[in-house]
């Protein structure tokens, strides 16, 4: 299994934990528990630590830009596996501006850990919301055009 892929599940269960926790135990004691459990294999082990930071830092506006690409479903009616996995596929889309994560390979990672932990129809739900946004950053600016640093939520979702 890919290490970054490995990574993402990791992270998607760190987060799922730390929800269910009602955010009271400390993130980092979590994913450092997590990679030491179950990541003996990662090749970078920074990289869960380093995606989960940029998500947490983000989420105010990864959560309003889910919100307002899925208005059929409020953000507290995403079930928790699907909220983070919108959380970490459009940080990678949007925010990781390493170069490391094509879009296409953050949504299709996104898809994939749905198909994996959530629900029946988990995968066409996330694949819906990160390829509306991906289709209104291409209207933004075509493949290869740099995207703004970060994109604002009314670009991404007007």
């Amino acid at each position: 299994m890919a290490s970054r892929h490995f990574s993402r599940m990791i992270v998607l269960q760190s987060l799922y934990e730390w929800e269910i926790w009602n955010h009271e135990k400390d993130i980092n004691e979590i994913i450092d528990r997590n990679i030491a459990n179950y990541g003996s294999d990662l090749i970078d082990k920074e990289y869960p630590k380093t995606l989960i930071t940029n998500v947490l830092k983000n989420q105010t506006q990864l959560d309003d830009i889910i919100q307002k690409s899925a208005v059929e479903r409020p953000i507290s009616q995403i079930n928790t596996v699907d909220r983070n996995v919108l959380r970490i596929g459009l940080y990678e889309l949007l925010f990781d501006k390493s170069g490391d994560v094509p879009p296409k390979v953050a949504i299709n990672e996104a898809v994939e850990l749905a198909k994996n932990f959530g629900g029946q129809n988990s995968f066409s739900f996330v694949n819906g919301v990160l390829g509306t946004v991906y289709k209104t950053m291409q209207a933004i600016k075509p493949e290869g055009e740099a995207i703004p640093n970060p994109p604002s939520t009314e670009q991404i979702v007007n």
